[in-house]
């Protein structure tokens, strides 16, 4: 007899966080011994999911990934997305990332700016090496001169902000947590609360090799000689919430709406880069992990963009932040009381039910097993994403529904 619960399946046995909150939502987890292998609502895991996977999929049955979104999540397809997009619409609209070069394919472009800004003392002379598909800042080092550039796989090489804003002397960036429920309309949902990562140890650029001040990576920060003790206005650990993070921005003073607008557009505009170049997989929902910088003049930088963002519990932050953001994640899949009934469903009772939800489907809604044999299918718009045919991609903050920041050339 089939469940009359949701079902989850988890790719490897994680994330437990997941696993934790659905099972609060009273959710049962698959068992591949007693269940058929479709018999599941949401399947979750950390990589990329199959084509095959995206096209089987069954109308009572949800994924954390769209397909092909690997052109930001990647640091070099972010790095040549980017760059289109500024060649095509221009640096003033795309001028929120630095600047960045592929290596070894643009070694030679990566040096002739490096020795103009050298001589013509420009930028400050300061670069920031990451290998193109490590996490976690693995392999990442910061460096001066060119003859300290040494790397033996692909990396990108992007200009160092070297006057970020600084909280008590450390260093920080901002870990924005954005859903995508639709590449087409692009709908983006970003999350109300967020994480401050701290570097642990005072910013100094005397010490670039210092990877305690220099880097905000939890994962480094936490094995540092003082992430447990108390670092003035800090605190210990390495993370804010984002609330806190606003009550700062409030007394200091800074104009915290018109910041939120500029890195709203950041995640707007970065995920219009490749939101044509993504199928159409309404039963997916993904959430991105933006990782954003603010400069000492309030300019935020994007740094990267995270596919499946990590959700383990570090600290007592973790659990606030996290916790909610998984349960709200889960909110915006739009189950109902019918997904959980799975192929009972779609094979006795849904005839009734169909007449009046047809448009929810891409497919006739017939027996089981004809589900099975069809091919899911769902056309590319060929149109501009649009809000109520206004347009404009839909940028959605918690329940309050923001328009996306508007140009002549991307409307």
């Amino acid at each position: 007899m089939a469940s009359s619960s949701l079902v989850f399946r988890l790719h490897d046995r994680g994330p437990e966080l997941v696993r934790k909150v659905l099972l609060e939502r009273g959710w049962k987890e698959y068992d591949g011994g007693e269940q058929e292998e479709e018999d599941w609502n949401l399947y979750w895991r950390a990589s990329a999911f199959r084509s095959s996977d995206y096209h089987n999929l069954l109308p009572w049955q949800r994924l954390n990934h769209h397909p092909k979104t690997v052109g930001i999540t990647r640091k070099d397809c972010l790095v040549r997305n980017l760059r289109r997009m500024r060649a095509t619409f221009g640096s003033s609209l795309y001028h929120f990332s630095p600047a960045a070069f592929i290596l070894p394919n643009d070694h030679t472009r990566f040096l002739s700016e490096y020795t103009r800004r050298r001589q013509t003392g420009g930028w400050s002379p300061y670069w920031i090496c990451k290998p193109v598909d490590l996490s976690q800042g693995r392999g990442i080092f910061i460096f001066e001169e060119y003859k300290d550039l040494i790397y033996d796989s692909s990396v990108v090489i992007q200009r160092y902000i070297s006057n970020p804003l600084l909280i008590s002397g450390y260093k920080f960036d901002l870990r924005i947590y954005v859903c995508v429920k639709n590449f087409h309309p692009l709908t983006i949902y970003m999350h109300q609360e967020g994480l401050v990562r701290f570097a642990t140890d005072k910013y100094n650029l005397s010490s670039l090799d210092n990877l305690y001040a220099h880097l905000t990576n939890t994962s480094i920060n936490k094995l540092g000689p003082f992430y447990t003790t108390n670092k003035e206005r800090v605190g210990q650990g390495c993370k804010w919430a984002m609330n806190k993070f606003r009550c700062f921005l409030r007394s200091q003073g800074i104009n915290e709406l018109l910041l939120w607008q500029k890195i709203n557009n950041i995640v707007t505009l970065t995920l219009l880069s490749i939101a044509p170049s993504v199928p159409s997989s309404p039963n997916c929902v993904e959430l991105f992990g933006f990782d954003v910088l603010i400069d000492s003049k309030f300019k935020p930088w994007l740094l990267e963009v995270n596919s499946s963002p990590a959700l383990t519990l570090d600290c007592q932050v973790d659990v606030a932040v996290k916790k909610g953001l998984i349960s709200d994640l889960i909110d915006l899949m739009n189950y109902r009381s019918i997904d959980s009934l799975r192929e009972r469903a779609y094979r006795k009772q849904l005839p009734r039910y169909h007449a009046s939800q047809a448009s929810r489907f891409s497919t006739p809604v017939a027996t089981f097993k004809e589900l099975k044999s069809q091919k899911t299918s769902g056309s590319r718009s060929s149109q501009t994403p649009t809000q109520n045919g206004s347009g404009k991609p839909e940028v959605q903050t918690g329940c309050r529904v923001l328009e996306a920041p508007t140009h002549p050339e991307v409307q």
